[in-house]
């Protein structure tokens, strides 16, 4: 079976410039089919500051109202998408950018108001999948942005980019052997967050719930680590959190999650 990389981004490494640009010519110099899902920093924020609109966070979720939905989609799936293609049609990578509204290529419901009314935000559905094998079979790599759309209220939605790239990785598994690798500004997984050499190399159900009890993972590491088992247990062969400068490391050099 043929092998797929659906690699995601992180905001931290997105609004680093030098960083970047290092990652896209790593990525561009993988071989093979692979899929980019990036997240979408801190520009959306500043953005909609100079607006005069404020941004509303709750336990880290940032809060969609219809004014943050269009900055969002003009964020995310503009300004950064096309910076992202550009950067790689630079390296002679032969980039498409969209989002989950491109093609049907993921459809989500609507987040439940109870107990937490997030407003305009996405839990995906649906993928589609001949959409991306045409694209990826003819020798494109998709670059994807975290914005995907309710196909019965005809409505756009902001979805977690880690949650996009596992919906991806999940839809992919049907056709392809996927291996899913986040990236982000950390080496991996830290047992001491202000230790960068403390990764944890590898972590299964029964550890991440001790580490989870010894508060070793918490934040914004929990749903990182939630979606990467979600997709081990739907099919996906392989789920690697690493460093955005480790992308061409042999292993990644990160921490890797298994069952």
């Amino acid at each position: 079976m043929e092998t797929v990389r659906v690699v995601k981004i992180g905001g931290n490494v997105v609004d680093h410039a030098e960083k970047l640009e290092r990652f896209l010519g790593d990525f561009a110099g993988m071989g093979g089919k692979k899929v980019l899902v990036h997240g979408g920093g801190k520009i959306a924020t500043s953005i909609s500051q100079g607006l005069g609109i404020e941004t509303r966070m709750i336990g880290g979720r940032r809060v969609t109202d219809a004014e943050t939905l269009r900055i969002v989609t003009m964020v995310y799936a503009g300004l950064i998408n096309k910076n992202i293609v550009a950067g790689l049609r630079g390296e002679g990578c032969h980039a498409l950018g969209l989002c989950g509204v491109d093609g049907g290529l993921i459809r989500s419901r609507r987040r439940n108001p109870e107990p937490v009314d997030y407003g305009f935000v996405g839990d995906p559905v649906e993928f589609g999948l001949d959409t991306a094998v045409t694209l990826l079979d003819g020798g494109l790599v998709p670059v994807v942005a975290p914005i995907t759309y309710d196909a019965e209220e005809g409505a756009l939605l902001n979805t977690n980019a880690d949650t996009v790239a596992q919906a991806v990785a999940v839809g992919l598994s049907a056709r392809y052997a996927v291996e899913l690798v986040y990236c982000f500004e950390k080496p991996g997984v830290l047992r001491d967050v202000a230790d960068d050499s403390s990764v944890i190399p590898s972590i299964d159900p029964a550890s991440y719930e001790r580490l989870k009890a010894e508060g070793v993972v918490a934040d914004g590491m929990l749903p990182k680590l939630e979606n990467a088992f979600r997709a081990i247990e739907a099919g996906v062969q392989n789920v690697v959190i690493c460093s955005a400068e480790s992308l061409t490391c042999p292993g990644y050099g990160g921490t890797t999650l298994h069952q």
